[in-house]
Protein backbone atom coordinates (compact mmCIF):
# COMPACT_ATOMS: atom_id res chain seq x y z
CA UNK A 1 0.00 0.00 0.00
CA UNK A 2 2.73 2.62 0.89
CA UNK A 3 3.53 2.41 -3.32
CA UNK A 4 0.00 3.40 -4.15
CA UNK A 5 0.87 6.65 -1.81
CA UNK A 6 4.26 7.01 -3.39
CA UNK A 7 2.73 6.97 -6.74
CA UNK A 8 -0.09 9.36 -5.57
CA UNK A 9 2.51 11.84 -3.87
CA UNK A 10 4.77 11.74 -7.44
CA UNK A 11 1.75 12.00 -9.64
CA UNK A 12 0.69 15.10 -7.30
CA UNK A 13 4.10 17.05 -7.10
CA UNK A 14 4.83 16.65 -10.97
CA UNK A 15 1.49 18.27 -11.49
CA UNK A 16 3.99 21.24 -12.49
CA UNK A 17 4.33 23.29 -15.66
CA UNK A 18 6.80 21.05 -17.74
CA UNK A 19 9.02 23.78 -18.41
CA UNK A 20 9.24 24.73 -14.76
CA UNK A 21 9.23 20.74 -13.25
CA UNK A 22 12.13 20.39 -15.98
CA UNK A 23 14.19 23.61 -14.28
CA UNK A 24 14.15 22.64 -11.11
CA UNK A 25 14.61 18.93 -11.73
CA UNK A 26 17.62 19.31 -13.81
CA UNK A 27 18.93 23.23 -13.35
CA UNK A 28 17.91 24.41 -10.28
CA UNK A 29 17.97 20.98 -8.01
CA UNK A 30 19.92 22.59 -5.09
CA UNK A 31 19.13 24.75 -2.40
CA UNK A 32 22.09 26.71 -3.34
CA UNK A 33 21.08 26.83 -6.50
CA UNK A 34 17.62 28.34 -5.30
CA UNK A 35 19.14 30.88 -3.50
CA UNK A 36 21.46 31.81 -6.55
CA UNK A 37 18.92 32.28 -9.20
CA UNK A 38 16.86 34.44 -6.86
CA UNK A 39 19.52 36.85 -6.23
CA UNK A 40 20.09 37.07 -9.95
CA UNK A 41 16.65 37.53 -10.24
CA UNK A 42 17.23 40.45 -7.88
CA UNK A 43 20.27 41.72 -9.15
CA UNK A 44 19.61 41.11 -13.22
CA UNK A 45 22.80 43.05 -14.05
CA UNK A 46 25.26 41.99 -11.61
CA UNK A 47 28.71 40.07 -12.67
CA UNK A 48 31.16 39.15 -9.71
CA UNK A 49 33.31 36.50 -8.20
CA UNK A 50 32.19 33.76 -6.35
CA UNK A 51 33.59 35.08 -3.33
CA UNK A 52 31.21 38.15 -3.56
CA UNK A 53 28.41 35.92 -4.86
CA UNK A 54 28.71 33.97 -1.80
CA UNK A 55 29.05 36.49 0.61
CA UNK A 56 25.49 38.29 -1.12
CA UNK A 57 23.59 35.56 -1.45
CA UNK A 58 24.80 34.62 2.28
CA UNK A 59 26.68 31.32 1.78
CA UNK A 60 30.21 30.00 1.65
CA UNK A 61 32.00 30.37 -1.38
CA UNK A 62 33.54 26.90 -1.37
CA UNK A 63 29.97 25.67 -1.47
CA UNK A 64 28.82 28.07 -4.12
CA UNK A 65 31.57 27.44 -6.71
CA UNK A 66 30.69 24.23 -7.95
CA UNK A 67 26.67 25.42 -8.12
CA UNK A 68 27.84 28.40 -10.51
CA UNK A 69 29.88 26.48 -12.49
CA UNK A 70 27.25 23.66 -12.83
CA UNK A 71 24.68 26.37 -13.81
CA UNK A 72 27.20 27.56 -15.98
CA UNK A 73 26.86 24.28 -18.05
CA UNK A 74 23.49 24.17 -17.61
CA UNK A 75 23.28 27.42 -19.30
CA UNK A 76 21.60 29.36 -16.63
CA UNK A 77 25.09 31.45 -15.59
CA UNK A 78 27.29 32.84 -17.72
CA UNK A 79 31.36 32.71 -16.95
CA UNK A 80 34.28 35.04 -18.47
CA UNK A 81 37.87 35.84 -17.27
CA UNK A 82 38.33 39.92 -16.45
CA UNK A 83 41.90 40.34 -15.67
CA UNK A 84 42.92 36.74 -14.33
CA UNK A 85 39.67 36.75 -12.35
CA UNK A 86 36.19 34.63 -13.43
CA UNK A 87 33.31 36.60 -13.29
CA UNK A 88 29.58 35.27 -13.32
CA UNK A 89 26.14 36.54 -14.50
CA UNK A 90 22.88 35.40 -15.21
CA UNK A 91 22.96 34.12 -18.89
CA UNK A 92 22.10 36.26 -21.27
CA UNK A 93 19.57 34.29 -23.17
CA UNK A 94 16.29 35.90 -23.23
CA UNK A 95 14.40 32.44 -23.47
CA UNK A 96 16.75 31.79 -19.66
CA UNK A 97 15.80 34.91 -18.41
CA UNK A 98 12.79 34.24 -18.98
CA UNK A 99 12.75 30.80 -17.26
CA UNK A 100 14.46 32.43 -14.68
CA UNK A 101 11.62 34.83 -14.19
CA UNK A 102 8.55 32.47 -14.55
CA UNK A 103 10.36 30.32 -11.60
CA UNK A 104 10.75 33.12 -9.58
CA UNK A 105 6.97 34.40 -9.96
CA UNK A 106 5.51 30.94 -9.54
CA UNK A 107 7.70 31.06 -6.22
CA UNK A 108 5.27 33.22 -4.75
CA UNK A 109 2.79 30.14 -4.76
CA UNK A 110 3.42 28.02 -1.87
CA UNK A 111 1.95 25.06 -3.26
CA UNK A 112 4.63 25.75 -6.19
CA UNK A 113 7.23 25.87 -3.59
CA UNK A 114 6.29 22.76 -2.12
CA UNK A 115 6.36 20.52 -4.95
CA UNK A 116 10.03 22.13 -5.89
CA UNK A 117 11.10 21.76 -2.26
CA UNK A 118 9.97 17.91 -3.09
CA UNK A 119 11.83 17.62 -6.02
CA UNK A 120 15.06 18.80 -5.24
CA UNK A 121 15.24 16.89 -1.78
CA UNK A 122 14.01 14.14 -3.64
CA UNK A 123 17.28 14.85 -6.10
CA UNK A 124 19.59 15.02 -3.36
CA UNK A 125 18.86 11.28 -2.34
Amino acid sequence: MVANGDDFTARLMNDMDPQLLDFVKTKINSFIKWDLVRFFYENPNTADTVENIAKYAGRNAAAVKPELEDMVENGVMEKREVQGTFIYSLANNEDMRELVNRFILACEDRHFRVKAVYHIIRGMR
